[in-house]
């Protein structure tokens, strides 16, 4: 963790840009010094070619030569100056003195010279490349002048000039600027980091220390010093702030535990409407199975007065007892069925076969009042129809769409050739409807009722949204069917047609083999 503080990043980024700033620097004074280095040559040149032009003297009219005295020396004081090689040519381009060592650039000496003549101006020009201090450069510098004599051009000269001994004295220098450059480096960078540190890491770092230690209780939270600098306002800009929060905290906790006991009262609600719901649909059974059980205790009480007859066979009496058990079978079954449907559903969910509970559904129903004249058929064709969910709820959901379609059915004009069905099929996870991309379990009820209009199709599943008569509906089926099936992780959609029927669609995720 070391390497990543605020001071590592400091130090590392310093080191960096004094680094830049003093190659920079060094940079430039290595430009300066070489171009002092090249115009004191220059200079040297020009003195040399001045010696020259002092030296000159006429031996006829018209003529110009040097001194046979100093144009034995000429030589020696060129190389002694540091310089290759002179060229010294008349105003006509007679070569006067051409001398030195290792000349390789005599023709482009002479041409300078004689464009000095010409123009009466001195010149200079580099040619060659050589490795410089840092960079290639130039290797020869070529310094040309004319050459006076009474106020007029009679002569010019040359002389040619190897900068290499220049970049060495340059290197040299830059061996030692290296070794301080370093120095400097280390002990600038030590020095900015401790007042960079004092000045802005350690009131970061006291700062972070106190928000560390801070616990909910306290009152006091950062405190710098009375300097009135940014960290002193941020620290008080802190306080105030959490001095607000601390105020608020309590108003805070109360709004959580009334949130929370409003969602409990929420959920509470929740399961009260189911299970008015459930009631209502269970009181809608009850008036049809008062009449079906009425009918096997009738038949029981024929059998049993057939039984008070004394010259009835033994095997006439034994079937009359059986039939009679088989008919107090039936009331069984029957009254437990309801006992199932309306007992509270405190299950946690499981794996169940919708298809087993959708049968006993229209088992329960095919005999009810409100499903007389109503043909009930089953296509269950899933093959696949295992879903996690709670069996209890489940029925609610089956019986609460079964008797909505019954009563559609039941205010049609058709009611006498009711049709009801359900169907049920599975859809791929790839398919279009499929429930987070899982193969899901579909199952349809439709009926040919009346059908729903196309502005009331969309508040269908709104709590209290009804399009029964008063008294026939709560308007809370459909809503506590769409609670249900989300809670279960699956969904319910309507699709209907005016005059043609309704088709409620329950889809329901299916549990993986």
């Amino acid at each position: 963790m070391a390497f990543h503080g605020i001071k590592t990043n400091i130090a590392v980024n310093l080191a960096i840009l004094l680094g830049v700033a003093m190659l920079l620097t060094d940079f430039v004074m290595i430009i300066i010094a070489q171009r002092d280095l090249v115009r004191a040559e220059i200079s040297k040149g020009y003195m040399i070619i001045s010696e020259i032009e002092n030296n000159m003297f006429k031996t006829s009219e018209g003529n110009t030569s040097l001194a046979p005295a100093y144009l034995e020396r000429l030589g020696e004081s060129v190389k002694t100056a540091g310089f290759i090689c002179a060229v010294v040519q008349d105003k006509n381009k007679r070569i006067i003195y051409s001398g030195g060592s290792d000349c390789l650039l005599t023709d482009e000496m002479t041409a300078l010279t004689k464009q000095s003549v010409e123009s009466s101006k001195k010149m200079t020009r580099f040619s060659g490349t050589a490795w410089g201090v840092l960079w290639m450069q130039d290797r020869y510098l070529i310094i040309s002048a004319p050459l006076f004599k009474n106020g007029s051009v009679e002569a010019g000269a040359g002389i040619l000039l190897e900068l290499e001994h220049i970049y060495r004295i340059l290197r040299r220098s830059q061996e030692v600027l290296f070794v301080y450059l370093i120095v400097n480096l280390f002990i600038l960078t030590v020095a900015g980091l401790y007042l960079i540190s004092n000045i802005a890491v350690k009131p970061v770092q006291r700062m972070a220390g106190r928000a560390e230690e801070f616990r909910g209780e306290d009152e006091l939270f950062f405190l710098y010093g009375d300097k009135d600098n940014e960290f002193d306002k941020l620290s008080k800009a802190l306080n105030r702030l959490l001095k607000r929060i601390s105020e608020d905290k309590e108003k805070l906790q109360t709004s959580i535990r009334s949130l929370e006991k409003v969602n409990m009262d929420l959920k509470q609600a929740e399961k009260d409407v189911i299970r008015a719901e459930k009631m209502a649909s269970v009181g809608r059974l009850s008036s049809g199975i008062a009449h079906e059980i009425g009918n096997p205790i009738g038949i029981v009480i024929g059998y049993l007065e057939l039984l008070k007859q004394k010259d009835i066979p033994d095997d006439e009496k034994n079937e009359y007892i059986k039939r009679a058990g088989d008919e107090i079978n039936r009331i069984n079954i029957i009254i437990r069925q309801l006992l199932d449907f309306s007992r509270p559903s405190d299950e946690k969910p499981k794996i169940i076969g919708a298809h087993e509970i959708i049968r006993d559904i229209a088992d329960i129903v095919k005999y009810q009042p409100f499903m007389s004249n109503i043909e009930i058929k089953l296509s269950l064709e899933a093959e696949n129809d295992k879903v996690l969910a709670d069996s209890n709820q489940l029925r609610q959901i089956f019986l609460n769409l079964i008797i909505n379609a019954a009563d559609a059915i039941s205010s049609s004009q058709n009611k006498l050739n009711g049709r009801f069905m359900m169907t049920s099929e599975v859809i791929n996870e790839t398919d279009a409807g499929a429930i987070n991309g899982r193969p899901t379990l579909k199952i349809s009820f439709t009926d040919n009722g009346p059908g729903i209009s196309d502005g009331s199709i969309g508040n269908i599943f709104d709590p209290f949204y009804t399009t029964k008569e008063p008294g026939k509906g709560t308007g809370l089926g459909l809503f506590v069917c769409f609670a249900l099936i989300d809670g279960m992780g699956g969904k319910i959609k309507a699709q209907s047609r005016e005059k043609e029927g309704t088709t409620m669609m329950v889809y329901l995720p299916l549990h993986k083999r």
